[in-house]
C-alpha cells in the first residue's frame, strides 16, 4: 500500500482558527494604510500588509478546501465543535475587510466582494442564532470566539457607507451591536463564575477588545466620521478592556504558542486604527502619539505571532491534532 506524503496527511488537522491571520493582517494593514493619511506614516507599509492579508487569505482557503476534499469527516467535526466553528465566520468577516483594502483602487470589484460577504455573515449569523434557539449549547462552551459570527457585521460600516449602502450598513450594524449588548454580560458571567478557560483559549480574551473598538468606528462612519456620544461610549469602553488586557499580558506571555495566537492580532489591530481615526476627529482630545503606541504594539503583535506560526509549521508542529 502506498503511504501518504506527510503533508498531505497533515492536512487532516490543518486548523480552522487560522482564518483569523487574514483577520489580524488585515486590520493591522488598515491601520497603517489610515496612519499614513493621520500620523504620516509610509503608506506603502499598509498596502503591502494588505496584500500579504489578501495573500495569505487565499493560501489559507486553498489548504482548507483541500482538507474539505481529503478528510471531509475532520471538518464537519471542526463545524460542529462549540468553539471553533465559530472561525468559519472568520472567512466572511476577512472578505469584509478586503473589501476596505481594495475600496480606495477598485471601488466596483470591492463593492461587489462587501455586499457578499455582509450579506453572507447576516445569514450565517442568523442560521446560528436559530440553531443555538433550538439546540441550546452549554454556558461553559461559551467563549469570546462567539462575537466573530455574531457580532461580525458590526464591521459592515466602515466600507458600506462610503459604497454607498447606508441602509444595509446600518441594519448590519444593528444587529451586531444588539447581539454584542446582549451577549456581553452573559459571557462575563460566564467568565467570572464559570470555569476558568484552558490556556489554548486564554488569547480568545483578546476578542473582547474588537467590538467595542470596531463599533466605535462603525457609528462613526454612519455619523459622516464624527465620534459623537455613542461611539465615545464605545471607545471609552474599549480603552478599559485594553487596561485590563494589558494586565495580563505577563499571564499571556507564558501561554504555550497555538493557532489561537491570532486572536491578540486583529483586535489590538482594530484598537490601534479606532485611536488613529479619533486623533484625526477629535485631535484635542486625543493626542497622535497614541496611535503610534498602538500602532506599534499591534505590529509587533502580528510579528511575533506570524513567526511563532511560521516555525510551528516549519517544525511541523502546527498540523497536530488538537490536545
Amino acid at each position: 500500500m502506498t503511504e501518504q506524503p506527510a503533508t498531505v496527511a497533515s492536512l487532516k488537522h490543518f486548523p480552522l482558527p487560522l482564518f483569523a491571520a487574514a483577520l489580524g493582517i488585515a486590520g493591522l494593514g488598515l491601520a497603517w494604510r489610515e496612519a499614513g493619511r493621520v500620523l504620516g506614516a509610509p503608506a506603502l507599509v499598509g498596502e503591502l500588509l494588505l496584500l500579504i492579508a489578501a495573500i495569505v487569505f487565499g493560501l489559507i482557503a486553498i489548504a482548507y478546501l483541500l482538507k474539505w476534499q481529503r478528510y471531509p469527516a475532520a471538518v464537519a467535526a471542526e463545524f460542529r465543535h462549540p468553539v471553533r466553528s465559530s472561525f468559519i465566520f472568520a472567512i466572511t468577516v476577512s472578505l469584509t475587510l478586503l473589501s476596505n483594502a481594495l475600496l480606495p483602487h477598485r471601488p466596483d470589484p470591492a463593492g461587489g466582494l462587501w455586499l457578499f460577504a455582509t450579506i453572507a455573515h447576516l445569514l450565517l449569523a442568523g442560521w446560528l442564532v436559530r440553531r443555538l434557539l433550538l439546540q441550546p449549547m452549554p454556558l461553559a462552551t461559551l467563549t469570546p470566539a462567539i462575537f466573530i459570527p455574531l457580532v461580525g457585521n458590526i464591521l459592515a460600516p466602515l466600507a458600506g457607507v462610503k459604497l454607498g449602502y447606508p441602509a444595509l450598513s446600518w441594519f448590519s450594524f444593528s444587529v451586531g451591536l444588539g447581539l454584542w449588548i446582549t451577549i456581553q454580560p452573559l459571557l462575563l458571567h460566564r467568565l467570572f463564575y464559570g470555569e476558568a478557560l484552558p490556556p489554548k483559549l486564554m488569547p480568545a480574551l483578546a476578542i473582547l477588545l474588537a467590538p467595542p473598538s470596531v463599533g466605535a468606528m462603525a457609528f462613526a462612519s454612519l455619523q459622516g466620521g464624527r465620534f459623537e456620544t455613542p461611539a465615545w461610549i464605545m471607545a471609552g469602553i474599549a480603552g478599559f478592556i485594553a487596561l485590563v488586557l494589558l494586565s495580563l499580558l505577563p499571564r499571556f506571555a507564558r501561554l504555550p504558542f497555538a493557532p489561537s495566537w491570532w486572536a491578540y492580532t486583529f483586535p489590538s489591530a482594530a484598537f490601534a486604527l479606532m485611536l488613529i481615526q479619533i486623533s484625526a476627529a477629535r485631535p484635542a482630545e486625543a493626542h497622535a502619539v497614541t496611535g503610534w503606541i498602538a500602532l506599534s504594539a499591534a505590529s509587533v503583535i502580528v510579528a511575533l505571532v506570524a513567526l511563532r506560526t511560521i516555525k510551528a509549521a516549519i517544525g511541523g508542529h502546527l498540523f497536530k491534532p488538537e490536545e
